[in-house]
């Protein structure tokens, strides 16, 4: 089948010399030079004889393996077929967590093109950006969230079409009726191990994204690092967990690892404390991917008899306290796996299976991974020594058209902008963010994007975001605010400004805490002094 090929990725990727040092030292990492990971682990579990398993569950619908390839298919054929996508191009997926969400996210890159997956909550002024930078002309979207993207067009009119499925209601969308017409089944496209096939945009520092593209080779490659040797999954186990299918941690555990396990993965769109712990038991869920401040709001819930099916806990997004550690183990008798990973890196690369934890520590490099403690030079400094926390492996930082490559990455090595401390032992304790990122309930808020939005209120002459520690969130993002004259610094001032912000970005950005001053801190040159405000803390 001849097809255009987009080489838009190809072009866009960082100058080979840019690029972390790629090792492949386990066994599992020896794959083939052509790879299309979706088509790989769809074929593996129906060679053995798993079609009629269960594979993906939502609330209003279930899928065995059979079933849920012929609906990847069926969106593939659409892509190609009727809305004309290239090997290489781009398409954005907006939708809520659902079988329809995941299912078009493999299908695009089943297909041979490159899944853009964005959250429900972002708005047109946050889908723009990545519109503009992938150059993407096409996007998949659950009806009721079609607004903020139409939105988008007359700003960014590159993105030509917008094709919508039914939401969680039922009732058949444009993109069902496209799908009534296709075969049930479509062929993976010959893709090569190195080609995109996912972009990941961050929330970064500067308040400017950062698209991380990542290679079907990465996405295995997690599968045989992370999952093969820490995680550990079976064919038996059900899936179950509150991240995004956009956010990386919330993809592994939702698709990567319950495909390459043969497990079952169940799609939810509301994960609150409550929905969770409830889903949890009406599914009959054994592994659960949830952030620190979910288990920390599920203690208070639990049943009486705890959770007896589940088996394995992972938590990621935000350092996992000790104290949480140890409550949860002697409510459930389960040791949470806390992880570390990144957008750039596409998941968890530091990180240590059951046997192995230790309360207060991020745990041990995963097998497949290189990681050390580096000064500001680069140079590895002694074990107990506070540093920058350096990692190299199967996976790698290959940023979208973006001059930060060379933050990210320093003499061949990932800077993960995380201070850690190594131990004697060779585990990675958590000190700090290096930069200035606002981790609060497992999200990542760039502090910029929250002033800028404050900035577009009338009574906003100055402010400052920074991460203020909370007990319940880790942390949670406070904003000082300079007002102009003739406006009052009140509690219908606090309101109005965070709605505003509610209605800018995305709502779980808003400033939880704003504090008004009449100047805010700054050096003779003007700059602000941002570890000032911090001081308070």
């Amino acid at each position: 089948m001849d097809r255009r090929f987009d080489d838009f990725a190809v072009r866009s990727l960082p100058p080979r010399e840019q690029w972390p040092d790629l090792i492949f030292t386990l066994p599992e990492l020896a794959l083939p030079a052509r790879l299309n990971w979706v088509g790989r682990l769809f074929e593996a579990q129906l060679a053995a004889g798993r079609g009629a398993a269960a594979c993906v569950i939502g609330p209003h619908e279930a899928h065995t393996y059979q079933q849920f390839l012929e609906r990847v298919d069926r969106i593939a054929w659409v892509l190609v077929e009727r809305l004309g996508m290239a090997r290489g191009g781009r398409v954005l997926i907006r939708g809520f967590n659902s079988p329809t969400m995941l299912a078009a996210t493999l299908a695009v890159m089943k297909a041979g093109g490159i899944a853009v997956p964005t959250m429900a909550m972002l708005r047109a002024r946050e889908l723009a950006y990545p519109i503009a930078k992938a150059q993407i002309d096409l996007a998949l979207c659950e009806a009721g969230l079609a607004d903020e993207l139409r939105a988008v067009q007359a700003p960014a009119p590159g993105l030509r079409r917008i094709v919508t499925w039914s939401g969680p209601g039922g009732g058949a969308g444009e993109l069902e009726a496209m799908m009534a017409e296709a075969p049930a089944s479509y062929p993976a496209a010959d893709t090569a191990a190195d080609e995109v096939c996912f972009i990941g945009f961050t929330s970064g520092t500067t308040g400017v994204p950062k698209g991380a593209m990542h290679f079907h080779r990465d996405l295995i490659a997690t599968c045989e690092s992370y999952a093969r040797h820490v995680l550990r999954p079976r064919a038996s186990d059900r899936f179950i967990g509150s991240a995004p299918v956009a956010f990386t941690f919330g993809f592994g555990g939702h698709a990567l690892f319950p495909l390459w396990a043969g497990a079952s993965t169940v799609m939810l769109e509301r994960t609150g404390p409550d929905e969770l712990l409830a889903a949890i038991a009406t599914y009959g869920a054994t592994v659960l991917f949830t952030a620190p401040t979910a288990y920390r709001a599920m203690l208070a819930k639990l049943p009486a008899g705890g959770l007896p099916g589940l088996r394995v806990c992972v938590s990621a997004g935000e350092t996992l306290p000790a104290a949480t550690f140890a409550a949860w183990r002697e409510a459930t008798g389960l040791s949470i796996l806390d992880g570390l990973g990144s957008t750039e890196m596409f998941h968890i690369f530091i990180g240590s299976g059951a046997e192995a934890v230790r309360a207060g520590a991020t745990g041990r490099a995963v097998p497949g991974y290189e990681a050390k403690i580096v000064d500001a030079d680069g140079d590895a400094v002694a074990d107990g020594t506070p540093g920058r926390l350096a990692v190299r492996g199967p996976t790698g930082c290959k940023y979208l058209g973006d001059a930060r490559q060379g933050v990210y990455v320093q003499r061949g090595w990932n800077i993960t902008g995380d201070t850690y401390v190594r131990d004697a032992d060779g585990y990675f304790h958590y000190q700090a963010r290096s930069d200035d990122m606002i981790v609060s309930a497992g999200y990542n808020i760039g502090g910029p994007e929250v002033e800028a939005a404050l900035l577009l209120h009338e009574a906003v002459a100055e402010c400052a975001v920074i991460g203020w520690p909370d007990p319940d969130r880790g942390m949670i993002v406070k904003a000082f605010v300079v007002l102009r004259e003739g406006f009052s610094g009140n509690a219908a001032m606090v309101a109005a400004l965070q709605e505003h912000v509610k209605a800018t970005i995305a709502p779980y950005k808003y400033p939880r805490a704003i504090e008004f001053r009449d100047a805010l801190p700054k050096t003779p040159t003007g700059k602000l002094q941002r570890f000032r405000l911090r001081q308070g803390a």
